[in-house]
């Protein structure tokens, strides 16, 4: 697969875009007030351990605590490999699961406690970082795991390599201790290329280890790679045509970083010095647009409808105006696979993880079923984050789950409306117009002014002055209190006051 990365800079902001056929596939954004922090490794303080959940909160100086499973701890040789599947999940998988028998929590932790622990996930929405105390220093070629002994290789790799592979980082890494995972991309790394990772993961812990003696809990102790560098560790494949960027001061810094780290991409680094915004040359500004709506057009005439909620992602199929087809069947059949094609790569775009429920039009035939889900489950292959699909339930609805890293597209760039307060809908006017009139005969109940005064939106007031100014009349009347009526053109359309004068 041919690809091609434009980087858009500025001082405030990082967009990355993966082009593959001109067609953009994915887009990373890191705001420099905003970085994420999964991957740092913090000397975190226990605030509190429960018991009943077997887990802790420990403060790592964020506003919230970030919060440490039982599982994710390792605090002595027994437990060393309790969450080594977890480990490898993150790089591939290990060839061999290894379980563990766990103390409780309690008898590990007591408030108070220094701990060294690492960010698994971001904090999202109401809830705190998830932390490991198993730590893992992410290279070009090697996941490396300081407290391990386990020489690991990517499940992506093939069965008859491994063993191979398995020996090679034994011998390149010696009886220095710490154990390594070989990545997907160090498949075909030279011996010599694996001992430069392996050289600068060994410099990394070191100096992560004095930091965690010279500083006082709640401290970072390392933070991950930067979006741009992480580029060059994680997007690049043997696909990538070009890396091209628009600052030539942060050109310089990524060239410098390649050829001390991965010299392998440093000839496809290129600055982009052209008249237009680099990021113009695809109408990626347009693409981002279209990623934060709810609906996605098909070529065919169809559309998808994305609706993320808190709990999980749906995506409705829709045939639209589509009827080039001979017959009905067919059309839903071509709509689908249309769809399953355009939702592996919304998917993508938008960064969505976790549960994702998929309606594609319902298929009476068993073969355009098995098909519509052969194609989803190949186009979800070009997925760098792992996904799994159940297949269709009793219902015909598609389940599949996709790994969450970090926060999605919507997420990252939008905030919930102020007017809606993230409901998608808000009250009519006329709706809002009866709560104002019960809400003043509760007023009149229970107190005695002069009058009343309603401050509401202006289309709420002209409702009372048009359609509703007999409602109004008949209320002012029955409490024997006028009534007067103020527009305000700040407040939103459900938002009004009532002022006792």
């Amino acid at each position: 697969m041919q690809q091609d990365i434009l980087i858009n800079w500025s001082p405030q902001e990082t967009r990355v875009a993966v082009v593959e056929h001109g067609a953009v596939q994915e887009l990373h954004v890191e705001r420099t007030l905003e970085r994420g922090l999964v991957g740092n490794v913090y000397l975190g303080k226990v605030a509190r351990v429960l018991p009943g959940m077997q887990s802790a909160f420990i403060d790592i100086g964020l506003d919230r605590a970030a919060f440490l499973h039982v599982a994710d701890l390792m605090s002595s040789i027994n437990s060393r490999h309790a969450d080594s599947d977890a480990q490898a999940a993150a790089a591939g998988g290990l060839t061999t699961p290894v379980m563990a028998s766990l103390q409780p929590i309690e008898k590990q932790l007591f408030e108070g406690q220094a701990v060294m622990v690492q960010v698994l996930k971001d904090p999202i929405g109401t809830k705190g970082a998830r932390l490991t105390a198993q730590i893992s220093i992410a290279g070009r070629l090697l996941v490396f795991l300081p407290q391990d002994n386990h020489i690991g290789v990517s499940q992506k790799i093939p069965p008859r390599q491994r063993e191979e592979l398995r020996q090679r980082v034994q011998a390149l890494a010696g009886d220095m201790g710490g154990g390594f995972i070989l990545r997907t991309n160090g498949e075909d790394a030279t011996d010599a290329e694996l001992a430069e990772d392996i050289t600068y993961l060994r410099k990394t812990w070191a100096r992560i280890k004095g930091a965690s003696v010279r500083l006082p809990p709640a401290s970072v102790l390392h933070q991950d790679l930067n979006l741009l560098q992480r580029v060059l560790r994680d997007l690049v494949v043997e696909g990538t045509q070009t890396i091209r960027i628009d600052s030539r001061e942060q050109f310089e810094k990524l060239k410098t970083f390649a050829v001390e780290f991965m010299p392998a991409t440093e000839q496809k680094l290129q600055h982009y010095g052209g008249e237009r915004p680099i990021f113009d040359l695809f109408s990626i500004d347009e693409e981002i647009a279209k990623a934060l709506g709810r609906r996605v057009d098909l070529k065919s005439g169809g559309y998808l409808i994305i609706d993320q909620t808190e709990a999980l992602t749906t995506v409705d199929v829709n045939t639209g105006g589509f009827v080039g087809a001979r017959n009905f069947d067919d059309t839903i059949f071509k709509t689908n696979l249309e769809a399953s094609q355009a939702i592996a790569r919304q998917l993508r775009l938008r960064n969505l993880g976790g549960i994702v429920i998929v309606d594609f039009i319902d298929m009476i035939k068993e073969n355009h079923r098995d098909a519509v889900l052969a194609e989803f489950q190949k186009q979800l292959a070009r997925d760098r984050i792992k996904t799994t699909v159940n297949g269709f339930s009793a219902l015909g609805l598609l389940e599949m789950t996709r790994k969450r890293t970090r926060e999605s597209l919507a997420h990252q760039l939008c905030e919930p409306c102020s007017a809606c307060m993230g409901k998608g809908v808000v009250k009519t006017a006329r709706s809002v117009t009866y709560d104002i009139l019960r809400e003043i005969l509760r007023e009149a109940r229970q107190f005695n002014p002069r009058e009343f005064r309603v401050v509401a939106s202006p289309k709420v007031i002209e409702l009372f002055l048009d359609e509703e100014s007999q409602h109004l009349a008949s209320l002012s009347d029955f409490i024997r209190k006028p009534i007067s009526l103020q527009a305000e053109a700040a407040m939103a359309q459900e938002q009004y006051d009532i002022v006792l004068l």
